[in-house]
């Protein structure tokens, strides 16, 4: 068994040797990994980048536009994994009736690639290159599993039990545990039933607004759901006997960050060169200020997921991948006037601080922003009590026209972090509300993606140099 293992990392290292230098030395391949945390818009984003990159008449500030003498679809490298369905997502935002696609609920791949000019005396002598953009759509919540594979099942339940303490959502499955007895002998009905209250009290953190709701396969479970490496939950600290709920629970986490965790990280994480992490901060905002704290500390412990920096040309031909560049993007800026997008971008790069630091020290380029994939609403200036409000108007989810103002987000983001950090239950200075809009009807002229804000600033950040 141990020579077999020897063997297939030997084979795996050589074919992604010889990948390497076929990519480096003739169709470079980019490597984007698309990632965020529930309702973040990681499907909308990837349809609509592709959309653009395919009719680019809406992508002024990505650089590369005029050099790219064509952009087509090909089947993905890896055959063992599903296909993003770029065509009925693409259908679903622009029917004559609009509806959002399904959200993402595993990981899925595309491959788009580009005839590109090289500029100058090279380009006349070589002629148009080949460069593939591969992009890797998962689920954030996989992408918080990755901060376990550090810690122990002791560690990974002070901190879940914790969590579930501090908010209200957890009382049921606090209740539930106190009620237990993990020294006692293994028992499947009872370990099944504490697994479902602790499953049941992360999906209702998730619809609060928190962001840290690990194992993130409980969330999304897939072809998993019902298996033992997912019938488990945190338990308190203290000695049990062999056999005990305790230590089954423990061999569980722990087959669950190597049967489970580690094979995402191995076949689809470790091979990311270029990154973004969508994050719906207008919802954390509006969700309150543990919502916000939350979300501050889930981005840090994101980044620590990340193998940040560069790699040199040689150690590239050997198949190492490092993320170079990521991108931090706050989502559904639409849903606010043009007018507050600096007082979200600032907010963002605040929330991400930490986070960028170290992307920062260890050599990778790091940019916030605010941003929204596709543009589902138009901006009005309306009077109200005397006062004129800049407002946004779209289609709500009942299918009528409304005008909607969210509340004026503050100039100096410490008015909403140093709540957040205090452990406030409410902000103390003004509500910020968010209303949900279905997309907008689309009319695109040839040549033109669907409508955005700052898509194509993204695209120029993430892709722009390697084209």
């Amino acid at each position: 068994m141990i020579l077999n293992d020897i063997a297939d990392r030997i084979f795996r290292g050589v074919e992604t040797v010889q990948d390497g230098v076929h990519e480096a030395l003739f169709e470079p391949v980019i490597r984007l990994g698309v990632t965020g945390l529930s309702r973040a818009g990681k499907t909308v984003f990837i349809t609509s980048l592709v959309a653009n990159l395919l009719d680019r008449g809406r992508m002024a500030q990505f650089g590369p536009a005029s050099a790219i003498s064509a952009a087509y679809l090909q089947p993905q490298p890896d055959d063992t994994v599903p296909r993003f369905d770029y065509e009925t997502h693409l259908s679903a935002l622009t029917a004559p009736e609009p509806h959002w696609p399904d959200s993402t609920r595993a990981v899925s791949e595309l491959r788009l690639s580009f005839k590109v000019r090289p500029a100058g005396l090279l380009g006349s002598l070589t002629g148009p290159r080949t460069v593939h953009l591969d992009i890797v759509d998962y689920p954030g919540e996989w992408l918080l599993d990755l901060g376990l594979m550090e810690k122990s099942y002791a560690e990974w339940s002070a901190e879940a039990l914790a969590a579930a303490r501090d908010r209200v959502e957890g009382a049921a499955f606090v209740a539930a545990l106190e009620a237990s007895d993990p020294t006692a002998k293994q028992d499947e009905p009872a370990a099944k039933a504490l697994a479902e209250k602790f499953t049941t009290y992360l999906k209702s953190a998730r619809e609060a607004g928190y962001s840290d709701c690990t194992p993130g396969r409980f969330l999304l479970p897939g072809e998993l759901e019902g298996s033992p490496v997912l019938t488990f939950a945190p338990l308190p600290e203290g000695d049990a006997p062999r056999g005990s709920l305790k230590r089954e629970f423990e061999r569980r986490y722990e087959a669950y960050k190597r049967e489970v965790v580690k094979p995402f990280f191995r076949d689809h994480f470790s091979r990311i060169d270029r990154q973004i992490v969508l994050v719906d901060a207008l919802g954390a905002i509006h969700s309150g200020p543990k919502a916000v704290e939350d979300l501050r500390r889930t981005m840090a412990d994101i980044l620590a997921a990340f193998r940040p920096g560069r790699v040199g040309r040689i150690m590239s031909l050997l198949g190492q991948h490092k993320v170079e560049k990521i991108l931090f993007a706050a989502t559904k800026a639409d849903h606010i006037h043009h007018s507050q997008h600096p007082r979200l971008t600032a907010i963002m790069e605040a929330l991400v601080r930490e986070a960028r630091d170290r992307a920062d020290f260890a050599g990778a380029g790091t940019q916030a922003m605010s941003m929204a994939a596709l543009r589902a609403t138009v901006e009005e200036t309306m009077e109200h009590e005397g006062q004129s409000l800049d407002v946004v108007r779209g289609t709500t989810e009942s299918g009528k026209q409304a005008a909607f103002y969210s509340g004026e987000l503050p100039q100096d983001p410490a008015h909403i972090l140093s709540p957040a950090r205090n452990g406030a239950e409410k902000w103390l200075d003004g509500q910020y509300e968010i209303m949900k809009f279905r997309p907008a009807r689309l009319t695109l002229r040839p040549g033109e993606g669907p409508p955005h804000i700052r898509l194509d600033r993204a695209a120029e950040f993430l892709i722009g140099d390697k084209l």
